[in-house]
């Protein structure tokens, strides 16, 4: 493989494209999975009988769904052929014995129609014998339930490091989960041909897991099952694990019946079955110098696992991998824990841990920053890791100096010192509403945890004409990978973008990929898509050297031509050429791979060099708090980012933008509540809807959004000097809570830390801009001494 960073002159790469699915989406010709199931005559639809109670012993009665006209089958633990499991850990039964959260799908019931099923599933009677439930992270830590693994860090001793800093703080952080509430709920669709064989189409992340899951469920090879991805309407993580029980279950439908099976989850099924992002309940210590320089950090992380163990334990270990953001701890000690709940299974969400360490200590430097006395600004930046320097796992933080200079140019692009001179009239002439701006950094690692997952693979099929299909091992889910990956083709073999075509994700074509996920899609996809390409077009170099009359080094393949150094004057197309070298049977595809070298790594004592590089962003906001509401708005965003050289400028700036805004959802909208008296509804999801849960809109875009890309920011070792872009900039919402923090510092008298719940709800920030006035109105401490 050629320099994997290098590009040609004139490279398709690096141009703005459209989505390469845009008109589709727009005109609403795009077909997504469930979309395929109600073109098929036929088909059979899954509904499924869920608990009503959050932990309980359950017996199923079935024969009453039989009763209803329509109803075709009632799955049940009884038909499963192989393994009754629907994890990769063993611990997630399909058809469990035991209910063990509020909405566990106990059976499914497959109908004629929809209705029929829903009919169905309402005449299946369950008992249930209820058991001790655990809702909360703090009651599982009262009871001591936890569940697999638990990791530390560390680095130095944290201990000593404490006792020697002259200034100690500690407290308690808590911030809530986060539902991916994605346009398509989960939807598979499986079909059984005659040869014994299942083909499922299924919204998934992973579709060689799926597959996996479905060959073990089924008690079948994974070369029995096929399954395909062709698109998905959002996924953010969601999509990773969970669909693969739910296609298992469609497959096992198909089997039993012989018909196909469609299963599509109603968004209240979707929310009230599926996993969110992990809650955390963190206590911690940190100490400081008297220069405001951070000396050490002792932290305990327990993250609400809900009743199984899914993504839990690698979602952790990112979690601590993060908790140093941008900033140089000379010594750590972060232990992390799983608790174990009687919720649905906690997974994967954008960031994957990596915004739930960050949180610790971005909330710590907002919590301390007035009572150090120091400009929250200043201290972010004299803390920043400077070269030379290694993560608290002990990985060297490759540029750092790029953070610096990231941060010192978003401050005079965004004006930061005028707007806060401004800022600071306003709030002195305005007692109600004040503003604030505050500024957040991102250092965020960029591989899997799990080595095994940095590899991928792609398939490149050039034919007579000189048409090119090529299908790789990510899944498209709105992102626009497979855009960059077409955009990568053409720059490989020298075409024009419109000369390369994509087939949709299938494990029958590229067997054994990783999940899209981890920001990796583009790095890892990108690499065995070039290196197939490159394969087919040394091949064909040979071909035109013969055609042109010129060493097979000196050919040039751009824009859809071909020509030689050495005859100018001669010029073939890329099809003349590919039907040359099929006449001349030169083999015209290709099998690419790629895996992620440099990569080290021990979970057991948390140490190595897990991430391929650091992607480096910021990002300025100003906000507006209403005093007497709570309620907020968002004035102003500034963003720098750092993705390299980027593949698709247009797609890599949309998807900051819309991280950042799915960040700020997270931190400040949405949240998620469950029913935790002791009543008959006890562990149910109260946010079970749209009209329950709240969304970031259109009303909470920043009324000014400038988003510029870092520059000359080529990243050596990636797939043409470029960075991932998916999760990164989630984090960069920090700077709207942490300006929401200092507008509500305003209300109140300078130095005092203000804690801000999260979400920062406007009910939190209305509770929070009451403290901060009622310490305005207090006596002065002496004042009240002498009274």
């Amino acid at each position: 493989m050629s320099a994997l960073a290098d590009r040609p002159a004139h490279p398709v790469v690096g141009t703005r494209a459209p989505h390469e699915s845009a008109v589709l989406h727009v005109t609403g010709a795009a077909m997504y999975t469930d979309d395929l199931a109600a073109h098929t005559p036929g088909t059979l639809t899954a509904w499924p009988v869920q608990s009503t109670n959050a932990h309980a012993k359950v017996t199923v009665d079935v024969s009453g769904a039989y009763e209803v006209p329509g109803v075709v089958r009632v799955l049940t633990a009884a038909d499963v052929p192989g393994i009754n499991d629907a994890g990769i850990k063993h611990d997630e039964p399909l058809f469990p014995d035991e209910a063990m959260y509020y909405g566990h799908a106990l059976v499914w019931v497959l109908g004629e129609t929809q209705e029929a099923a829903r009919l169905g599933a309402e005449r299946v009677t369950v008992e249930y014998e209820p058991l001790p439930s655990l809702i909360t992270v703090q009651e599982a830590i009262d009871a001591g339930s936890y569940q697999g693994i638990a990791r530390t860090v560390v680095r130095g001793d944290a201990e000593a490091g404490l006792a020697s800093s002259p200034r100690v703080f500690e407290g308690v952080t808590e911030f809530g989960g986060q539902e991916h509430f994605y346009l398509e709920t989960h939807a598979s669709f499986a079909v059984r041909d005659s040869e014994g064989q299942y083909f499922v189409q299924c919204s998934t992340q992973h579709p060689s897991e799926t597959q996996e899951i479905i060959a073990h469920v089924l008690g079948l090879t994974s070369s029995q099952v096929t399954v395909q991805s062709l698109r998905m309407g959002g996924g953010f993580g969601g999509k990773e694990m969970q669909p693969h029980g739910l296609a298992a279950i469609a497959a096992l439908g198909a089997k039993l019946t012989g018909r196909p099976v469609r299963l599509r989850l109603n968004r209240t099924q979707d929310i009230t079955m599926t996993g969110k992002r992990h809650p955390f309940h963190i206590s911690w210590k940190v100490g400081f110098d008297d220069d405001g320089m951070l000396q050490a950090l002792d932290a305990v992380l327990t993250c609400d696992g809900g009743w199984s163990l899914d993504l839990s334990e690698p979602v952790l270990g990112r979690a601590l991998c993060h908790i140093d953001n941008a900033y140089w701890i000379p010594n750590v000690r972060a232990h992390g824990r799983i608790a174990k709940t009687n919720k649905t299974s906690n997974t994967a969400f954008r960031g994957f841990g990596g915004p739930q360490g960050v949180f610790l200590i971005e909330d710590i430097l907002g919590r301390v920053a007035p009572e150090l006395g120091i400009d929250p600004l200043e201290l972010r930046e004299k803390n920043f890791y400077s070269p030379g320097q290694s993560t608290p796992y002990g990985q060297l933080v490759k540029d750092p100096d790029r953070m610096g200079t990231m941060w010192r140019e978003l401050r005079e692009e965004a004006d930061v010192a005028g707007r806060r001179a401004e800022i600071e009239e306003f709030n002195a002439r305005s007692p109600h509403v004040k503003r604030a701006i505050a500024m957040t950094p991102i250092k965020f690692g960029i591989s899997f945890n799990f080595a095994a997952f940095n590899q991928a693979g792609a398939l490149v099929h050039v034919y007579k004409d000189g048409s090119v299909l090529i299908n790789h091992g990510g899944t498209e889910m709105g992102q626009g990978l497979h855009t960059k990956m077409m955009q990568v083709a053409a720059t490989a073999l020298g075409l024009q973008l419109h000369q390369v075509r994509l087939a949709p994700t299938r494990t029958d074509k590229v067997p054994n990929t990783s999940a899209t996920a981890a920001s990796s899609g583009a790095d890892l996809n990108g690499g065995a898509v070039k290196n197939a390409c490159e394969q087919i077009r040394e091949r064909m170099a040979k071909v035109a050297a013969r055609m042109l009359n010129v060493d097979e080094r000196d050919v040039r393949f751009e824009g859809g031509t071909v020509t030689g150094l050495g005859n100018r004057d001669a010029e073939l197309t890329f099809a003349e050429v590919a039907n040359a070298a099929y006449l001349q049977r030169v083999q015209l595809f290709a099998a690419g791979y790629y895996r992620t070298e440099g990569l080290h790594w021990n979970p057991d004592i948390m140490q190595g060099s897990p991430f391929k590089y650091f992607s480096y962003g910021c990002a300025a906001t100003e906000v507006e708090v209403d005093g007497f509401t709570g309620a907020y708005r968002v004035r102003r965003v500034d963003i720098i980012h750092d993705v390299g050289d980027s593949l698709s400028p247009m797609l890599d700036i949309g998807q900051i933008e819309g991280a950042y805004v799915q960040g700020v959802g997270w931190l400040t909208l949405e949240e998620l509540r469950w029913d935790t008296s002791d009543g008959p509804h006890r562990g149910r999801l109260q946010t079970q809807s749209a009209s329950t849960y709240k969304l970031p809109s259109f009303s909470e875009m920043p009324e000014v959004f400038n988003v510029r890309l870092f520059t000359n920011a080529r990243e050596d070792g990636a797939v043409y000097g470029s960075k991932a872009v998916g999760e990164p900039p989630f984090m960069l919402a920090f700077s709207a809570r942490e300006a929401i923090r200092d507008a509500v510092a305003a209300f109140g008298p300078g130095g005092r830390s203000v804690e801000l719940a999260s979400p920062a709800t406007p009910e939190a920030v209305f509770w929070a801009v009451r403290a901060a006035q009622e310490a305005a109105q207090a006596p002065e401490p002496a004042l009240a001494s002498a009274l």
